[in-house]
């Protein structure tokens, strides 16, 4: 058994007529390949949704800071192809440069508040580009819902702004960060680890949750985010980027736990940038550790 790949939005949007006028619900899973098991139970998701499931593999230039970061970036779409079989995904759309950005293109998506910050301080430019694949890719599919990982918080916040002010008819859904045994949340960068800096690397989610169930009892944020940071360091990261409080709803910098919140980190280990977040409730509760293998996600 194999997926269809297909590779223009003709063909795509031909296939994907031909499911409504069936009266199939349409889901799709953006992705930019290196699949992993994160990403795999974002299909696993949008499956229990959907009768019909596209996953999209594009290595987006747009979203990319540094040339060098795009041409190391993982190109697996055999091996991923193969990792989507045995689920039973519908269909891969697997376009190249010149389909999604013709000549001429000269339009950007460019969505401010949530994107501002975090990430989109330390990478200028990257949730423009992240807008505006994603708002592509959901006109092209005409899906009824799309699927996105927890992981990157931030990402999914912009989309949802995004397909929300443009009136998009789409269902955004974000899905648990899938981590590994240690709690590390997995991720396509992952392989760029040494087998020393993978040793440290969960460090990072451990200090996270430990902080947000400290943040749910009513302790200091100023003090506990600058415990935080000097702890990730103290594991062995070289730089930590951010390390923040913000609101869930609408990623607003909170200096005070007074509403649902979410803890966001980038800290470099080695060459290797890892992001990572937890959910930090505005009430005396622990958030639950991972115990083991947690149900990610992508773009």
């Amino acid at each position: 058994m194999s997926v269809p790949i297909v590779r223009t939005v003709a063909e795509l949007r031909r296939i994907v007529g031909t499911w409504r006028a069936e009266g199939h619900r349409v889901a799709v899973v953006p992705t930019m390949g290196a699949l992993h098991e994160g990403h795999l139970s974002l299909v696993r998701a949008a499956l229990a949704d959907a009768e019909r499931v596209i996953v999209t593999l594009f290595v987006n230039p747009k979203q990319f800071n540094s040339a060098a970061d795009l041409a190391a970036y993982p190109r697996t779409e055999n091996e991923d192809a193969a990792k989507l079989a045995p689920l039973g995904a519908h269909l891969l759309f697997c376009p190249d440069g010149d389909e999604m950005y013709p000549a001429g293109f000269a339009t950007t998506v460019s969505v401010t508040g949530v994107s501002e910050g975090l990430c989109g301080a330390h990478r200028p430019g990257h949730f423009d580009g992240v807008a505006t694949v994603v708002s592509k890719l959901f006109l092209q599919a005409g899906a009824d819902a799309a699927f996105f990982g927890e992981k990157d918080f931030q990402q999914l916040q912009v989309v949802r702004r995004m397909a929300a002010d443009l009136n998009i008819p789409i269902e955004v859904t974000g899905c648990p960060t899938v981590r590994e045994a240690d709690g590390l949340a997995l991720s396509s960068r992952n392989v760029r680890l040494s087998a020393q800096e993978r040793r440290i690397a969960p460090a990072l989610a451990k200090v996270l949750f430990e902080t947000a169930e400290r943040l749910g009892a009513g302790e200091s944020v100023e003090l506990l985010l600058a415990e935080a940071r000097a702890r990730i360091e103290a594991a062995g990261f070289r730089e930590v980027e951010y390390l923040e409080l913000r609101a869930e709803d609408d990623l607003a910098p909170l200096p005070v736990l007074d509403r649902a919140g979410r803890l966001l980190v980038a800290a470099w280990l080695g060459e290797t940038r890892l992001i990572d977040n937890v959910s930090a409730p505005a009430r005396q509760a622990i958030p639950q550790s991972p115990p083991g293998r947690l149900v990610d996600g992508q773009i």
